[in-house]
């Protein structure tokens, strides 16, 4: 890259939360890349349960991670300096430049927020110095009223950056031009300048029938409609931090369930099992039974404790042991590992309230919380197969079932556990799905006897390029390309 080249940034704003920004930060990501250009994806500040473990030891919101991916870079911290991990209904723990900081209420943040802000800044100003483009994720809707005083995730940044920024609304919901007048008007007069166009997402029919629309849209705001993207059937791009409700039921022979908690983290581990041909998955909601299946994967948690409470409110302990009863299989990952010891410590109050919980005793180890977060990227053998993951974790976990290893051979010795009989496995690698030779493994330990071809990884590459040929295809680039004032080809690495 050429010395002293400042990125072009563009920003890219919604109407409501999982309106597409996630998805269209990612395309615009992967389309520059294949045009030659070096960009990087910036979202100034994430409340996600769902983490990625960075190149730097730090984490950042898994949205990124993925558009770190399209952009052919492994993820950084300055990608997303500020991540709000909720660990109650008005409190969440702050990670500032990938490391946690403290847990705080709503008000306390607030205060907050001028600090926040200045790392925001200096992320995107190191970015800035790196890239040609950085193409940045709003958060949530510009036009929440009661949170745009000391905004720092949407029009707060944008101002700050002086950057453009395109609205994107999903025609999917409904009341798509509500939607995009209603938050242009909600927009102070320089905010509303700033908003350069609109972008449709998931449209569904004949677009000759929405012209009248886009015709008076165009007119009664001064502003272009930058594109009107299709409804693309069966693509798959990590959801940033709402569990999916489809499943693919393909001939499926396994079928596996996973409840889920109050406070669920990284439900993306279960996307290549949700995907997968040959599994029935299933996630079992609050007030739902866990059905008869062969395997229970107890999933991981920003508080382990609470949700172990919650686990129990809702009558899954017992099923639990009725389907180890049957000759079943249990699996826990992270949190949901911590949970099959016989405790759970937690004297400074980390995730919650100070106190110990009995945990669901079905192996001999204890778990006490720290101050100090793991975060690690690792890679060994789980099961006796190659096997890679990722760790985000305040619990340590010691005692004798840990001798009984589920993963050894891992950069920092050995993992989790595996129960003499075979049944109750451990592991606080996130991720572990990834890899097909161990998610081979732990689906045959589980009972799948039919081999699969089935590549996530493959999925993943096919999915981002698809959605690039899209917004190639249904975008004005030449437009977009126009509001950011393209650099030569020549200056990326």
């Amino acid at each position: 890259m050429a010395d002293q080249v400042t990125a072009k940034t563009l920003m890219v704003q919604g109407t409501t939360s999982d309106a597409g920004k996630s998805v269209m930060v990612s395309g615009l990501c992967r389309l520059l890349k294949r045009r030659g250009f070096s960009v990087a994806p910036f979202k100034p500040q994430n409340m996600a349960l769902n983490s990625a473990v960075t190149v730097d030891g730090g984490e950042i919101g898994r949205a990124q991670a993925v558009q770190a991916r399209a952009s052919g870079l492994e993820a950084h911290t300055d990608m997303n300096p500020v991540l709000l991990k909720p660990n109650t209904d008005i409190g969440a723990q702050v990670i500032i430049h990938g490391k946690a900081l403290s847990n705080m209420d709503a008000a306390v943040y607030h205060d907050y927020k001028p600090r926040a802000m200045q790392a925001v800044l200096e992320s995107h100003q190191r970015l800035s110095a790196q890239y040609d483009y950085v193409v940045v994720e709003g958060a949530g809707s510009p036009a929440e009223i009661n949170l745009r005083a000391g905004d720092i995730a949407n029009m707060g940044f944008a101002e700050a950056a002086d950057c453009p920024v395109v609205l994107v609304a999903d025609i999917d919901r409904g009341g798509v031009f509500a939607h995009l007048v209603g938050t242009l008007a909600l927009l102070s007069e320089s905010e509303q300048a700033r908003v350069k166009g609109f972008i449709i997402n998931r449209f569904r029919g004949d677009i000759a029938l929405l012209q009248s629309g886009l015709d008076w849209l165009e007119d009664y705001t001064g502003k272009p409609v930058l594109g009107v993207i299709p409804y693309l059937q069966d693509f798959y791009l990590e959801a940033e931090d709402a569990v999916d409700r489809s499943q693919v039921l393909d001939e499926s022979l396994l079928k596996v369930c996973v409840p889920v908690f109050s406070r669920i983290g990284n439900h993306t581990d279960f996307d290549p099992l949700r995907l997968h041909p040959l599994v029935d998955f299933q996630y079992v909601r609050p007030g739902q039974a866990i059905p008869e299946c062969d395997l229970i994967i107890l999933p991981g948690t920003k508080n382990t404790r609470t949700d172990l409470d919650f686990l129990r409110a809702q009558g899954w302990e017992a099923s639990i042991q009725k389907h180890l009863s049957r000759g079943k299989k249990l699996m826990g990952i992270c949190g949901g590992f911590q949970m099959l010891g016989s405790a759970i410590h937690d004297p400074k109050g980390i995730e919650s309230t100070a106190g110990s919980t009995a945990a669901l005793g079905l192996a001999e180890f204890e778990t006490t919380m720290t101050d100090t977060k793991i975060l690690r990227h690792t890679q060994g053998t789980l099961l006796g197969a190659a096997a890679k993951g990722y760790e985000i974790h305040c619990g340590i976990s010691t005692g004798k079932a840990l001798e009984q290893h589920a993963a050894a051979d891992v950069d920092y010795g050995k993992d989790g556990h595996l129960s003499p009989n075979g049944q109750v496995l451990g592991t606080y690698l996130h991720g572990v799905f990834d890899k097909k030779s161990a998610r081979d493994a732990i689906l045959q330990w589980a009972g799948l006897t039919q081999e699969c071809d089935f590549d996530f990884e493959s999925l993943l590459e096919t999915n981002l390029d698809r959605l690039a040929d899209c917004l190639e295809e249904h975008l004005d680039i030449d437009e977009i390309m126009s509001l950011l004032a393209p650099p030569s080809p020549q200056s990326s690495p």
